[in-house]
């Protein structure tokens, strides 16, 4: 009979209050708020129906799903207890369930205190029985969110894939992570590292166990885990970058361990590993969060592309199991993972091994970083992939006589070009560097088949700048076609501010005259601030939903018709009279003639602006002077 003292249980309740309010459940009390969700222990038994069929008895919580669905949460003090809570959740189930206005569909387990960490299960009832909730094949490890639990009422299934995700909550606990290792004494520096190390360490059913209260031997295991599933994957060689050290200072070596422990736990209310087998590249999301922190990224000129530019480039440029992909500046994996999970849709199994195994290639000339796309693969079942840490412009991606592709040191000569597909977002150059962007683009063209397709994304002054810039671009248009240049939002790489813009390019053939190149300008991609953050917003206008498909035509027959809108859009060809020969959106687009209000308003706000400024300059009296 389930126990009626709850004092043991506390840090449960905090756990699971927390979590539910933050999955999005109204957690008030149903019976005191007409839109309260979750009832805590005693608050139940107000309800005249549940207190009929329980008595005075109660689990920790009763969340109210719908007005005929509950979801029962029992909780114990130990992770040894998990399969007690679930069983007295049983308990409790069996109980309302013979009631005739509402029925218990989801019952959870949770066990566990703030110090160990807390181990949740959660089942759903079908034909008579309780089973497990999966998502993408992976048995969840946290609470569930509002959309989780209608998308499995509505299926009448536990077993789910591709669940809707909630990106902000994704974000937000990310910063929290980050706040946690902060706390904790981890390095800025070594933080997404650390992150990295976590994750594959949980890949296994039971994870490292954090109830061991030694550093020392938490962090071993912790280590010993990564090792394992790196030589699985032949990965071994990015075992040091991931593996975690014990702080210098003993003083450190609690705190240290407690943000281990945190931080699992976060991972696992996420319900993390199923999220990083959907279609979604989370773990790269989450890395934009914490190299958002660490200053050498940005002193490297490191900038991760957003993952929802990823998909677009990768949507539009078209890939197949046969194309041969390189990203020669691929940071967390971004561009591969896109490829990857594009390919997946439309191909077989054996297919998608060969692909995986011999047709995606990444470089990025940090370990630290580019152990995080070898995990951000792993987590997708793609452990083989070729990607490498070193310098790209000693790398090339070459063709050897039996048909297998490697690296090598020697360019490729014409027998040895294999690259169908590039997609790519190279270092912004830094003032005194002699690596300018355009020479991680000509690296990566040099290793193309003459056909292929490159995308880039580029700082806007790239394409306008005078001397060595352009003359790359008139270089540029003498051995290869410009097939497209989009305008990005001004604060795409928020909040790192540079401008940016994107560029398609057909490799080997130089650039017709007459030929068209379709200029876009699109500068809002469905995404708002929010928070120090750019989120999806429903309110948001999405110019990319409106070019995705005239865009991918276009780049397969150039010569199509494309409707010209002002400001937005134009098929046009360069104009090779230009002196300053800008190959940007801007200098093709037709521009609206201003009407006569337009004008009278742009003078009266030349007027109110020059006003303001003698006003906060203090020279009005200069001006009003008889």
């Amino acid at each position: 009979m389930p126990r009626k003292a709850r004092d043991s249980e506390v840090d449960a309740y905090i756990f699971i209050k927390e979590n539910l309010r933050a999955l999005g459940w109204d957690t008030r009390n149903p019976e005191r708020s007409d839109s309260g969700q979750v009832y805590t222990q005693n608050e139940c038994l107000a309800n005249p129906e549940i207190h009929r069929l329980l008595g005075q008895e109660r689990p920790e919580n009763i969340v109210r799903v719908n007005d005929e669905v509950l979801w029962v949460i029992e909780a114990k003090r130990s992770h040894a207890e998990l399969t007690t809570a679930i069983r007295e959740g049983e308990e409790y189930a069996e109980k309302l369930n013979r009631s005739r206005s509402f029925k218990t569909k989801f019952i959870s387990g949770v066990a566990g205190n703030a110090t160990d960490s807390f181990l949740v299960r959660t089942l759903y009832r079908t034909n008579g029985h309780y089973n497990p909730v999966v998502m993408n094949g992976v048995e969840t490890s946290g609470l569930l969110s509002p959309d989780v639990c209608r998308t499995i009422l509505e299926k009448n299934n536990p077993e789910i894939a591709n669940p809707p995700i909630d990106e902000k909550l994704f974000y937000d606990r990310a910063t929290v992570i980050n706040e946690i290792l902060h706390l904790g004494a981890v390095n800025p520096h070594h933080r997404a590292s650390v992150m990295a190390a976590l994750l594959l360490s949980m890949l296994s059913d039971t994870g490292p166990n954090i109830q061991e209260r030694n550093p020392d031997i938490l962090i071993s295991d912790i280590n010993a885990r990564v090792k394992s599933v790196l030589r699985d994957q032949g990965k071994v060689e990015f075992a040091p970058f991931m593996n975690i050290p014990l702080p210098a200072s003993k003083d450190n070596h609690i705190k240290f361990r407690q943000a281990l422990v945190d931080t699992i736990q976060e991972l696992r209310n996420l319900n993390i590993r199923s999220a990083m087998n959907s279609g979604a590249d989370w773990l790269g999301a989450f890395y934009e969060v914490f190299l958002k922190y660490a200053n050498w990224a940005q002193d490297l000129g490191i900038v991760l592309t957003p993952r929802h530019m990823t998909k677009f480039a990768v949507d539009v440029i078209g890939f197949t199991h046969r194309d041969v992909g390189l990203d020669p500046t691929c940071g967390t994996g971004g561009f591969l993972v896109a490829a990857f999970d594009s390919v997946k849709k439309t191909c077989t199994k054996a297919q998608l091994e060969r692909f995986r195994n011999e047709n995606l290639w990444g470089i990025d000339q940090e370990s630290a970083v580019v152990a995080l796309a070898v995990v951000n693969m792993i987590f997708r079942g793609d452990g083989k992939n070729n990607i490498i840490e070193g310098d790209c412009f000693k790398k090339n991606v070459v063709r050897q006589p039996d048909g297998k592709l490697k690296y090598s040191d020697a360019a490729p000569d014409e027998t040895q070009l294999a690259v169908t597909r590039v997609l790519m977002n190279p270092p912004f150059a830094l003032r005194r560097s002699n690596e300018k962007e355009y020479n991680f683009v000509d690296h990566a063209l040099k290793q193309m088949e003459n056909g292929g397709l490159l995308f880039s994304v580029l700082p806007y002054p790239a394409m306008v700048k005078p001397g060595p810039y352009k003359r790359w671009r008139e270089q540029l248009l003498r051995t290869n076609t410009l097939l497209s240049v989009i305008t990005f939002p001004p604060d795409l790489f928020y909040p790192v501010g540079v401008h940016t813009l994107g560029i398609f390019v057909k490799k080997g053939v130089p650039h017709p005259a007459e030929q068209n190149v379709l200029w876009i300008r699109a500068i809002n991609d469905g995404l708002l601030k929010s928070k120090g953050k750019r989120l999806p917003n429903a309110k948001a206008p999405n110019d990319y939903a409106v070019i995705r498909d005239t865009l991918k035509a276009f780049l397969e027959n150039p010569g199509m018709k494309v409707k010209s809108v002002e400001l937005f859009q134009k098929a046009s060809p360069v104009d090779f009279t230009d002196p300053l020969f800008e190959l940007v959106p801007e200098n093709y687009l037709d521009q609206a003639v201003p009407t006569s209000d337009e004008i009278r308003d742009g003078i009266d706000q030349v007027v109110r602006d020059s006003v303001a400024f003698l006003i906060r300059a203090k020279k009005e009296d200069e001006y009003t002077r008889k």
